[in-house]
């Protein structure tokens, strides 16, 4: 039994996700002013959410897609691509990279191109 207090993580409810880290985010938006509202969206629906794995992702984000090692969420309309690497048991994000769609498709982020 645990001790009063503590904060036992049940396996079937995990904790709210940390996402790593929010500075790139604020710095793409910056050069692409168009894209803050959509990052900004993104980022508060990841914080929230407790996904368990790829399926509960893409109930939330139908359009993301897993590349490798990585999950890539379509942003702006398509024109952007933000790519990231979920640790789902740990409810963390980490944010990789941030690309246009035209970046995205000549590849050498790590990924394959989808082209």
């Amino acid at each position: 039994m645990a001790k009063s207090g503590s904060q036992e993580r049940l396996p079937d409810r995990p904790r709210r996700t940390h996402i790593i880290s929010r500075k790139k985010l604020r710095e793409f938006s910056a050069d692409h002013p168009d894209a803050e509202e959509p990052l900004n969206h993104w980022y508060n629906v990841a914080r929230k959410a407790r996904w368990r794995n790829f399926s509960d992702l893409r109930a939330t984000f139908g359009s993301a897609d897993q590349v490798g090692k990585f999950i890539v969420f379509n942003i702006g309309g398509n024109k952007y691509r933000l790519i990231v690497q979920i640790y789902y048991t740990d409810a963390v994000i980490l944010i990789r990279h941030i690309l246009s769609h035209e970046e995205y498709d000549q590849g050498g982020w790590g990924g394959q191109s989808k082209r």
